[in-house]
């Protein structure tokens, strides 16, 4: 495995090896490796002759500074789970390396109305943010795939509707990797390792909640199972509930009355132990 830290070296080795015609897959990643990070490591391994994986805990995308302050720093465990995957390349820039010139968004992302939706409205300004360092990754690294975990879906679709804004997605194909879980069900994340031991048990409910919305789809009201659901997160545990939310899967609209052969999502992002959480869950609705 190589590491580099500056862009310039990057594009060096990444030139010599386009020129020898090879392919090359990507993972962006904010730091603190686990096992989701992996398996997309692993896909694109699979798939391309190289694979380059970035470490870069991205300022611009975090609304909240103390959240910002709180990511998880675990280098020297990252670089080992890096070489253990056998990944070629790590790039992990500083912020003065990616934002030379200052870290203002010059020009906005027309995102439309999937920024509107869930965490845009929770978190504004995130997506722009993460538009900014997702483009620019891109533009350095020039991949022929991007992969990506389905915990984040809402920022999966960013990114895609990113691809397509910026005509990168003639040249870039997005691969989208399962949500991988603890035994328990818990989503991996790099935010669980703040969470309080009783915290970290407490924190199970969120799947149990989705697939409870699973169960109980075709015999409830959408609201009352999206009141239902919050309602079960606060009394496990949980003491803020941003949303729940059944959606169409393809365009993130809410869903109020689902049709047969339609693919739903539902989606949570609630606070435990000052650690907020998201998880969700896709199925097919069938009468």
């Amino acid at each position: 495995m190589i590491l580099f830290k500056q862009i310039s070296q990057l594009q060096q080795e990444l030139s010599l090896a386009r020129n020898g015609k090879k392919s090359i897959g990507f993972v962006p990643t904010m730091g603190a490796l686990h096992e989701g990070h992996l398996s997309l490591i692993a896909q694109s391994k699979q798939e391309n002759d190289i694979t380059v994986c970035s470490i870069f805990v991205n300022p611009t995308q975090f609304n909240d500074p103390k959240d910002f302050e709180k990511y998880p720093i675990t280098t020297a465990q990252d670089i080992l789970l890096a070489e253990k995957a056998g990944l070629d390349i790590l790039f992990m820039p500083t912020v003065a390396e990616m934002y030379p010139n200052g870290q203002q968004l010059t020009q906005p992302y027309e995102l439309g109305h999937i920024e509107t939706l869930l965490e845009g409205v929770h978190r504004p300004g995130h997506f722009q943010g993460v538009c900014q360092v997702v483009h620019h990754l891109l533009n350095i690294v020039q991949p022929n795939g991007l992969y990506m975990g389905q915990k984040d879906y809402q920022q999966c679709m960013v990114i895609n509707k990113l691809l397509e804004i910026t005509g990168l997605k003639q040249s870039i194909l997005l691969k989208v990797g399962p949500t991988l879980r603890e035994a328990d069900g818990l989503a991996m994340s790099s935010r669980n390792v703040r969470l309080s031991p009783e915290a970290r048990n407490q924190a199970t409910i969120i799947y149990k909640t989705l697939a409870a919305v699973k169960e109980h789809i075709k015999t409830k009201e959408i609201s009352d199972l999206q009141e239902e659901a919050a309602q079960n997160l606060l009394q496990n545990g949980f003491n803020k509930v941003d949303y729940i939310s059944i959606a169409d899967a393809v365009t993130l609209e809410p869903v109020t009355k689902p049709v047969s052969g339609q693919q739903l999502v539902v989606l949570a992002a609630a606070f435990i132990n000052n650690v907020r959480l998201i998880d969700n869950l896709i199925f097919d609705f069938s009468l």
